[in-house]
C-alpha cells in the first residue's frame, strides 16, 4: 500500500504474489521483471506502468518481447525459456515430464522458466518421418496430433504411403504415425483379401444379331499392391472393364445356339486373356464365370416352343417304342396259346377268377365239372 512519504518520495508500492511475474515501465522505458514479493518504483507523475502475467499461463505473450530480448538480455534469459525449430523440425515441449504442446518446423515459443521445469526434444523429420509408438501414444494422449497424421492399417490390408504426392513406402497391418512438418501426407489402403466383382446386364450383339444380356462374376485379390496403384488409375475399375470388353468379343464372335451350347469353352477362352492382362498389374483373378445369359421375350416365346415340339416328339418317340414292345409281347403270347391249348384254358380260369372277385354272383354254365374235364380231354389229346 502506498503510504503519505511514499508519494512525496514519488513512489509506489507494489506487491507481486508467487503465481505471478510482472514487466515494469518508466516513463515508457521498460527497467525490468518483477519477481514475488513488495517492491517499492519510482512513479514520477504517475509513469509507472505493471504488467502483470499468470504462471497459469506459462506462454510469455507481450508487447515488450523484443525490447526485453534486445535490452535486457540477461534479464529475458533469467526469467524466460526459448524454444526454436528449424525447417523440417519439430520439438516435442515437456513439463514435468508431461508433454506441453508440439511446435511445428520454423516455430518459437516463449515460456516463463518458472513455470517449467522445461524439457524439449528436437526430431528433424526428413531422417525421422515415422513417430515411435510409444510418442505417438503420449501425444495422443495429450491430445496434441496436429503436427501428425495417423495411418492406421486393417488387418488383411496394406497402405501405400506418399509424402508430397510420391511413393515413400509400404505400411504393414498396424497402426501408424508421420510428421506432417509442412508436407502432404496421404495414404490409400490397398485389401489384399480375395473379393468378389459383379458385371451386370451387359448387352451383346450375337453373331446371328440376336441381342442378348450376361451376367459375369470374377474373384480376384492383390498381389502387387504398388503395381495395382501405380500403373492404373482403379485396379477395380480396370478389371471391371476387361471383363467387358473380352466378353463382348468373345461372345460377338458366336451364334446364339453356340453361346448356349459352349458356355463353359466361352468362359475358359475369355479368362486367358483377362488373368493376362491384369497379371501385368499385380491383381491375380482366379475364377471368371459366365452366370446369366438372358435373352429377349420375343427369343424365349421361340425357344420356348422349340424346346417343347423336342420333348413332345422324344415323348412320342418313347410312346411307339414302349406300344411295339406291348405289342409285340401280345403277339408272343399268342403264338404260344395256339400252340399250347392248355394254357389258354388256364388263362381262361385266371380271367374267370378275375371277373369272380369283382362281382356278387358269377354262373358257370358248363360247371367247374365240365371245366375240369374238357382240361382233362386237352391234356390226353396233347399226350396222345
Amino acid at each position: 500500500m502506498t503510504t503519505f512519504l511514499d508519494k512525496i518520495r514519488g513512489q509506489t508500492r507494489v506487491v507481486i504474489s508467487e503465481t505471478e511475474r510482472a514487466l515494469h515501465l518508466c516513463k515508457g522505458e521498460l527497467k525490468g521483471i518483477l519477481e514475488p514479493g513488495e517492491h517499492s518504483l519510482k512513479n514520477g507523475r504517475g509513469t509507472l506502468v505493471i504488467e502483470r502475467h499468470a504462471l497459469g499461463a506459462p506462454q510469455f505473450r507481450s508487447a515488450y518481447e523484443k525490447a526485453l530480448f534486445d535490452k535486457l538480455p540477461e534479464v529475458a534469459e533469467k526469467h524466460l525459456t526459448v524454444v526454436r525449430t528449424g525447417p523440417g523440425e519439430v520439438a516435442v515441449v515437456e513439463r514435468d515430464n508431461r508433454i506441453h504442446t508440439v511446435l511445428g518446423p520454423d516455430e518459437r515459443l516463449v515460456l516463463w522458466t518458472d513455470a517449467g521445469p522445461w524439457d524439449w526434444t528436437l526430431v528433424d523429420t526428413a531422417a525421422e518421418p515415422e513417430l515411435p509408438r510409444k510418442l505417438m501414444q503420449r501425444l495422443g494422449d495429450a491430445r496434441q496430433t496436429q503436427q501428425f497424421t495417423v495411418v492406421p492399417v486393417t488387418d488383411g490390408s496394406v497402405a501405400l504411403l506418399f509424402m508430397d504426392g510420391v511413393l515413400a513406402k509400404v505400411l504393414e497391418p498396424g497402426v501408424h504415425a508421420f510428421w506432417k512438418a509442412g508436407r502432404t501426407v496421404t495414404q490409400k489402403l490397398i485389401d489384399l483379401k480375395r473379393q468378389a466383382l459383379d458385371v451386370t446386364g451387359q448387352e451383346v450383339l450375337t453373331l446371328d444379331r440376336v441381342t442378348i444380356r450376361i451376367n459375369l462374376s470374377a474373384d480376384y485379390r492383390v498381389t502387387d499392391p504398388v503395381k495395382a496403384a501405380t500403373e492404373v488409375k482403379d485396379f477395380t475399375d480396370t478389371l471391371y472393364r476387361a471383363l467387358q470388353l473380352v466378353f463382348r468379343k468373345q461372345l460377338g464372335a458366336l451364334k446364339l445356339d453356340q453361346i448356349l451350347e459352349r458356355k463353359g469353352e466361352v468362359n475358359a477362352e475369355a479368362a486367358g486373356k483377362i488373368r493376362a492382362d491384369m497379371a501385368g498389374i499385380g491383381v491375380e483373378v482366379s475364377d471368371i464365370v459366365l452366370k446369366d445369359v438372358i435373352l429377349p421375350g420375343e427369343m424365349r416365346e421361340i425357344l420356348n416352343k422349340v424346346v417343347t415340339a423336342e420333348k413332345e416328339a422324344e415323348a412320342n418317340v418313347i410312346r411307339r417304342r414302349e406300344e411295339t414292345n406291348a405289342t409285340r409281347s401280345l403277339l408272343n403270347t399268342a403264338r404260344v396259346m395256339a400252340e399250347n391249348p392248355v394254357m389258354l384254358r388256364l388263362k381262361e380260369l385266371e380271367a374267370l377268377e378275375a371277373i369272380a372277385a369283382r362281382v356278387d354272383r358269377l354262373t358257370v354254365h358248363n360247371g367247374t365239372g365240365g371245366l375240369m374235364n374238357d382240361l382233362v380231354k386237352l391234356r390226353d389229346d396233347s399226350a396222345a
